[in-house]
């Protein structure tokens, strides 16, 4: 073959090579570009969602294991935090609606069985020196939080009311205007007397405490005029929010409803005509939004024939009325009325006739013991007697109360039938928890001993001829007490007697209070207290002298305008 040829031959076969070359390079890349513009496997795609779930799953519960490490090292830090008490919705530090720590959370106290010895526990355990009054009814306005303790019984040793007697935690049958408040002293206060003029003076602070809201009579602060009432936005004529008319004024004004209770809406249904109050709801059920608060702190006995006979709290500048509670709530005084009514009276002759001491050892008392019908020695020897403390012996003073209705309606219990309780001890349900109270003062009005009967059954015993009784215990029957009955709880009754095995012989005073909470409505409180005088000896107890009075927590009722909350 010549060199020519052999030569074209490797030229063309160069040639060849190099485009097989270039071709098979060209492939490669659209079969690159291809693969980088296919889609994923759908299951590939499965498992990197499952992986990728794994591993957020994983963080949650370890972001969320981290937060609750957090708060749990915050709580045992702060672990006294539970159980602490504060006051709130006041006017200052010193005064407000309890509220106490459980569970992470603030709830508040319900005023049932609230007396000034809890109260004196919870000043004293916010660094005060004393109490000065306690406050009822929702007194600083509405509760902000749920109800944590209702029916609280302190001895009086306690340091927190945590630690006293109550139904448990949660547990209540309050409604969210029945808050307990404390107005407790301070370090600065002052023995001043109040003035003795109704003009609206004012006071100058001592030191840093702010000056306590001035009341006076609604008919001074009139001038003398008349204030006219309505009621409105009920489903009948006799209930509904209460309105009033200033003198001079076109234009209807409403009632604050900080401590409005049944002793103000009774005036309310006297003056209107409406008979006899059955509810005081303080509430924006029935309207009036859009309506001025022109009265707050409105304080009556009970027995006025017109509002404007009660006090009501002075505000500190002209037209600039404070309505206490929780910001956004219809704190607004309203009033339920009707034409029949209970009304219970203490029968003082049989409580002179049938009073007398018994001795008995703990261990015929042990049921007792479960209502906390001792005095708190008792509890103190069963924990530190060890064996043997049943056989230590209590003095009882045992006596027979017999309650009569002498109204024209029954006297229904507070609660529905569906809360009532069934007591394995007396082997009845009980629908009171505060039907009764007895207290024992000295002669400088401190109660020295109380009986504690946790709660009460409510039938019908004896009856005026003619009258039939209806209401029984037994057999889950309705309770209550009719008109023309009596209600007797007799001396061999447990829990019917007051303890006073710490008592020194001595003349004392002894009281009886029927529906002491006035939750329930009657014709008149005037006649709800038997004050008898009761002198005790070693070896007897006589009880004389008793008259009826109203229950000891009305407020004061002076001549003038106090300074008092």
């Amino acid at each position: 073959m010549l060199p020519k040829k052999l030569l074209v031959y490797v030229i063309i076969a160069m040639l060849v090579v190099s485009l097989v070359a270039d071709e098979a390079s060209a492939v490669k890349r659209r079969r690159r570009r291809r693969r980088r513009n296919r889609p994923e496997d759908i299951n590939a795609v499965r498992r990197g969602a499952r992986r990728n779930g794994r591993r957020l799953r994983h963080a949650t519960s370890r972001r969320e294991e981290f937060v609750k490490r957090r708060l749990r090292k915050f709580r045992n830090r702060d672990g006294d935090y539970e159980g602490k008490t504060r006051l709130v919705d006041g006017r200052a530090e010193f005064e407000g609606n309890v509220e106490i720590y459980h569970d992470g959370k603030w709830g508040n106290v319900c005023d049932d069985e609230w007396d000034l010895r809890e109260g004196e526990i919870v000043c004293k355990g916010l660094g005060f020196p004393d109490v000065n009054q306690v406050t009822y009814n929702g007194f600083y306005g509405h509760i902000r939080h749920q109800y944590w303790l209702d029916n609280l019984f302190c001895f009086g040793n306690e340091k927190n009311i945590s630690s006293c007697k109550h139904d448990g935690w949660g547990k209540h049958d309050c409604q969210p205007d029945e808050a307990a408040g404390v107005v407790c002293m301070t370090h600065f206060s002052t023995t001043t007397e109040p003035p003795t003029t109704t003009a609206a003076v004012p006071l100058i602070p001592i030191r840093d405490e702010p000056a306590n809201v001035k009341r006076s009579r609604l008919q001074d602060t009139l001038g003398g005029d008349s204030m006219e009432l309505s009621v409105a936005g009920g489903r009948v004529p006799e209930e509904g929010r209460v309105e009033i008319f200033m003198p001079g004024s076109n234009s209807s004004g409403l009632i604050c409803g900080d401590g409005w209770s049944l002793l103000e809406a009774a005036v309310v249904c006297r003056q209107l005509g409406y008979g006899y109050a059955q509810s005081a709801p303080s509430t924006g059920f029935f309207g009036g939004n859009m309506t001025q608060i022109v009265l707050s702190g409105v304080k009556c006995r009970g027995n006025e024939e017109r509002l404007d006979e009660c006090l009501h709290a002075v505000p500190q500048e002209p037209g600039l009325v404070k309505c206490l509670g929780p910001p956004g709530d219809l704190n607004i005084a309203g009033v339920t009325c009707v034409q029949k009514m209970a009304d219970l009276v203490p029968d003082t002759h049989e409580l002179m006739r049938s009073v007398h001491l018994e001795d008995k050892q703990l261990f015929f008392l042990q049921c007792a013991m479960e209502e906390n019908c001792l005095a708190s020695t008792a509890y103190e020897k069963e924990q530190k007697m060890g064996y043997g403390w049943h056989l230590e012996t209590r003095r009882l003073l045992r006596f027979t109360a017999r309650i009569a209705n002498q109204g024209d309606d029954a006297f229904l219990p507070f609660l529905p039938k569906h809360y009532w309780e069934w007591h394995h001890c007396h082997m009845h349900y009980h629908s009171m928890e505060v039907f009764a109270h007895y207290d024992i003062m000295d002669a400088k009005g401190k109660k020295v001993a109380e009986g504690h009967k946790a709660s009460f059954c409510l039938e019908d015993n004896n009856c005026l001829p003619g009258i039939e009784p209806y209401y029984k215990c037994a057999n889950f029957g309705d309770q209550g007490i009719s008109p023309g009955c009596t209600d007797t709880y007799a001396y061999n009754i447990d829990c019917q007697w007051v303890d006073i095995t710490d008592l020194e012989p001595g003349d004392y005073t002894f009281k009886l209070s029927v529906n002491p909470d006035m939750k329930v409505g009657e014709q008149s409180f005037d006649n709800n207290v038997a004050v008898c005088r009761l002198q005790y000896t070693t070896t007897s107890a006589w009880l004389g002298n008793c008259s009826l009075h109203a229950p000891h927590n009305l407020p004061p009722y002076p001549d003038v305008a106090v300074n008092l909350i």
